[in-house]
């Protein structure tokens, strides 16, 4: 899951339709390299006219994107897709919506789709914030997932993480009241600031009392990822914070 600015275009993997968008202006990711596989290529090709989405500076449609009226979670940085399809199949009676840059991930969450049968994904392969700012009315979401976002370690770098107050207030007004925002880092420095600014946004409040130090339990309908179970076998920890549109 990765996030912040880069100029770089994403490049269609051989095989992908020509009219599937790849846009250029992307501010909330970095695009990281990576090989497409034959099987992601070709996941691009028989499910993404379906799946994948094209950007547009217009509210969303979301019945005709999906088929159906149903709660929307818009899910931002899903990496290779395995929670995401995982929580897809869970909860089938909601649509996911959900962003990321980078062609191998997009392609391996196309091809999870193929093979398991989801039908309650839509993918943009764009910038997330342009998606918010010009996709998403108010008061249109029922939840929102940032799963592991680049942590940026290096202090100099902090103000490049995806977690701060102007995206958190644009997020907080697309969701609907009762909505929820659920955030989740294996780097407790990270934890601490998305918990202050989340925190710190009039709209949401924590769904956990600040007594027991504001972090949630982790909801059953997120999984341990390969590298989150790695990460626990070694002592490390997963922070979880959930809150609520108020």
């Amino acid at each position: 899951m990765t996030e912040n600015t880069a100029p770089t275009p994403p490049v269609a993997p051989e095989g992908a339709p020509d009219d599937i968008s790849h846009h250029r202006s992307i501010r909330s990711f970095v695009l990281r390299t990576g090989r497409t596989t034959a099987g992601q290529a070709k996941a691009f090709t028989s499910v993404g006219p379906k799946f994948l989405l094209p950007y547009a500076a217009a509210p969303l449609d979301f019945e005709a994107a999906y088929g159906r009226t149903a709660p929307t979670v818009l899910e931002i940085g899903f990496g290779m897709g395995e929670a995401t399809a995982h929580i897809a199949a869970l909860l089938h009676e909601k649509n996911f919506l959900c962003c990321e840059v980078h062609t191998p991930g997009v392609g391996a969450l196309l091809k999870r789709i193929d093979e398991q049968a989801l039908a309650n994904i839509r993918i943009l392969q764009h910038d997330a914030v342009e998606v918010i700012d010009h996709m998403l009315p108010p008061a249109s979401l029922d939840g929102a997932h940032i799963f592991f976002p680049d942590p940026w370690h290096k202090k100099k770098h902090n103000k490049r993480r995806l977690i701060q107050g102007p995206l958190i207030a644009k997020l907080a007004a697309r969701l609907k009241p009762g909505g929820y925002l659920h955030c989740a880092t294996d780097w407790e420095p990270y934890a601490e600031q998305i918990l202050e600014v989340l925190s710190a946004e009039p709209l949401l409040q924590n769904t956990v009392h600040a007594a027991s130090g504001g972090y949630a339990p982790k909801p059953d309908y997120r999984p341990l990822t390969k590298f989150e179970n790695r990460g626990i076998k070694l002592g490390h920890g997963v922070w979880d914070v959930v809150f609520q549109r108020v």
